[in-house]
């Protein structure tokens, strides 16, 4: 079972998530009426690159108008995406097996550091959780579709801290990790987890428009 999960699975998991990514944005770019802007677009195509740059710059800092407003939200949404995209990425047991697989390697982080990153991003994860539950403004907008989404995003991260401590049934575990962490790759281009190219996406294009039709580049009276 684990030969099948960490092999042929896997690859058809890491498959149809590149494929998928790229088809969103793909559509999302297709989507985009150039014709009204193919003109400004060519001609102040710096102005617009510039506006990119400083749009995905602020909107990336932790420090902004709705970091104020929200601190508490803020923080733990900043710290649960930092810590949902370097822990896996850079965990070691995840870039030795990729290693293994594809003779492709990278730097890795201390297990200890991920174990820590593991724990922020469940404890941000029911502080989400509870927040939905409990916050009549979030509740009302709030569906199953959002619950199950939160239970796959949680699911590896769960089952991978379960697994490293060998609490009980190590393979077991193992296995119903890689399964969760394949459901999630799969998940992210169809549902509301692609957020996490196609903000950068709509940041961009926000960032190219302001640059280029209101000479958002020169930073005078700008709030992102």
């Amino acid at each position: 079972m684990y030969e099948f999960v960490s092999g042929p699975l896997a690859l058809i998991s890491f498959a149809i998530f590149f494929v998928g990514i790229i088809s969103r944005i793909v559509w999302y770019v297709k989507g985009l009426d150039w014709r009204l802007d193919r003109v400004a677009y060519s001609e102040k195509l710096g102005a617009g690159l510039k506006g990119a740059a400083r749009s995905l710059f602020h909107w990336l800092l932790p420090l902004n108008h709705t970091t104020a407003k929200h601190p508490i939200f803020m923080g733990v949404t900043y710290l649960f995406h930092i810590c949902l995209v370097i822990a896996p990425i850079f965990l070691m047991a995840h870039v030795l097996l990729i290693e293994e697989s594809w003779n492709i390697s990278w730097i890795i982080i201390p297990d200890k550091v991920a174990d820590y990153m593991t724990l922020v991003i469940i404890a941000a994860g029911i502080f989400f959780l509870i927040r939905r539950l409990t916050d009549p403004n979030v509740k009302i907008l709030t569906t199953s579709a959002d619950y199950v989404v939160l239970a796959i995003a949680l699911a590896p991260f769960i089952t991978g801290y379960i697994a490293y401590h060998q609490w009980a049934g190590y393979n077991f575990w193992l296995i119903i990790h890689i399964l969760c962490g394949e459901i999630m790759l799969i998940a992210i281009p169809f549902t509301k987890l692609s957020h996490f190219v196609l903000s950068f996406c709509s940041r961009i294009q926000l960032g190219m428009d302001y640059g280029i039709k209101r000479g958002g580049t020169k930073g005078r009276g700008i709030s992102w």
